[in-house]
C-alpha cells in the first residue's frame, strides 16, 4: 500500500491587525458597562497580539448582517484566499492542478452551492475527473478527519490528494448587546481568517511528512459544551468554560494509545502541533501531558501572531514547525471541536 506523505504546504491570510488595534477601533465601542471592562480582560489576556481579517471590523462592521449577506460575502472572500493557498501547495509539491485525484475542503464559516470545492477546481484546471469532498461544520478539528479522507484515498489509489481549510470567522462578530455574554466575548478575542492547503502524495518523498495514523475519541456526554449555531445574524459560537475539564479527562489516552500502536512514547515526539483553542486549552494539553515549557512554543506562537483560526490554524502549526532551523521528526497534531471531539495525527518525517 501506497504511503501518504504530505509533500506541499501552501498558506494564505488577508490583512492583520493588532489586538490592541481591534479593542480600541471597534470592540470597545461593541461593548458597554460592565460587560466593557470584562470584555477588555479577556482581549488582554486572550493571547493574541495580532490576528487576520477578511472583513476587518476596523473598516466594515458586519455585526448587523442577515446570514445571506455574509454568505454572499463569504464566497466573494474564500474563492481567491483558497485560490492563494493551493497554488502555493500544488507548486511546492511540484504538482499540477490536474494531477490531484481528490479534493477535500473543509470549511464551517460559509455555505453556497456551488461551493469552494466546485469553483476552485473550475478556476485552477482540475481534471473532470477529480473527485471532491466537503467537510463542512465540523468546527476546529475539520483539518484531522480532512488529512485523513485524504490520506486514506492515497494509500487506496496511489494517487495525489489535495486538502484546502479555508475559514472566515470574521464574517461572525455578533450584534451587541447589554447583556453579559462571556461565551461571545471570548470568541469575539480569539477568531482569525486563514487559508491552508496540502498536498499528499504517495511513496517516501524526501523532506516531507508520512501520515502514520489518526485516530479521535467523543465524549457524547458533552455536546452541549461547544456550539457552532446558524442565526439570522451569522452563526454564533458557544464555548463552555468546561471544555478544558473535559480534554484533561481524555487527551493523555489519545495520545499514549496513538503512540504506542507505533512503539513510541510522549519522550520521543519532538514537535507537538496543539490547536490553540485559548491558553486555558494549551496549559490543560501541557500539563496532561507532562511537556516541557518549549513544548508548545509554535501552538503558543500562532496564537499570538494569527488568532484561532479554527480548522486551518493546526496546519499553521505543522507548517511552522517543519521549516525550523531543525524540523522535527516526529510530530502529534491535536485538534479540538463540537462533540466534544479530540482527534491526534501521527506524522514521521520521511528523509
Amino acid at each position: 500500500m501506497a504511503v501518504p506523505v504530505i509533500a506541499g504546504f501552501g498558506t494564505a491570510q488577508p490583512p492583520g491587525a493588532r489586538q490592541d488595534e481591534l479593542w480600541d477601533g471597534f470592540f470597545s465601542k461593541h461593548y458597554s458597562g460592565t460587560t466593557r471592562a470584562l470584555a477588555q480582560r479577556i482581549f488582554a489576556n486572550s493571547g493574541v497580539s495580532r490576528r487576520q481579517a477578511a472583513v476587518n471590523p476596523l473598516l466594515e462592521d458586519v455585526s448587523d448582517w442577515p446570514t445571506e449577506r455574509r454568505m454572499r460575502r463569504y464566497q466573494v472572500e474564500a474563492l481567491p484566499l483558497g485560490k492563494e493557498a493551493v497554488g502555493r501547495a500544488l507548486t511546492a509539491a511540484g504538482l499540477d492542478a490536474g494531477d490531484v485525484g481528490l479534493f477535500v475542503v473543509c470549511s464551517c464559516t460559509g455555505y453556497a452551492t456551488p461551493g469552494l470545492d466546485i469553483l476552485l477546481a473550475r478556476d485552477l484546471g482540475m481534471s473532470p475527473q477529480t473527485q471532491r469532498m466537503f467537510v463542512g461544520h465540523m468546527g476546529c478539528y475539520a483539518a484531522l478527519p480532512g488529512l485523513g479522507a485524504a490520506s486514506d484515498f492515497v494509500t487506496a489509489r496511489g494517487r495525489p490528494a489535495l486538502l484546502l481549510c479555508a475559514e472566515l470567522t470574521s464574517l461572525h462578530i455578533q450584534p451587541s448587546s447589554a447583556r453579559v455574554d462571556t461565551q461571545q466575548i471570548v470568541s469575539h478575542a480569539l477568531f482569525s481568517d486563514a487559508a491552508v492547503a496540502v498536498v499528499l502524495v504517495p511513496g517516501d518523498r524526501s523532506g516531507g511528512y508520512a501520515v502514520r495514523e489518526l485516530t479521535a475519541v467523543t465524549d457524547t456526554s458533552t455536546a452541549d459544551h461547544m456550539t457552532w449555531e446558524v442565526t439570522d445574524t451569522g452563526f454564533r459560537m458557544g464555548l463552555s468554560p468546561k471544555v478544558p475539564q473535559v480534554l484533561s479527562a481524555h487527551v493523555r489516552g489519545l495520545v499514549d494509545d496513538l503512540l504506542a500502536r507505533h512503539g513510541s512514547s510522549r519522550s520521543e515526539v519532538d514537535g507537538w502541533a496543539v490547536h490553540p483553542g485559548g491558553p486555558r486549552i494549551l496549559n490543560v494539553v501541557e500539563r496532561e501531558l507532562e511537556l516541557p515549557p518549549e513544548g508548545l512554543a509554535a501552538s503558543r506562537a500562532v496564537l499570538a501572531e494569527h488568532g484561532n483560526c479554527s480548522s486551518p490554524t493546526v496546519l499553521l502549526i505543522v507548517d511552522r514547525l517543519r521549516r525550523a532551523a531543525v524540523p522535527p521528526r516526529r510530530i502529534v497534531m491535536l485538534a479540538f471541536g463540537p462533540g466534544l471531539t479530540l482527534y491526534a495525527a501521527l506524522l514521521e518525517r520521511t528523509d
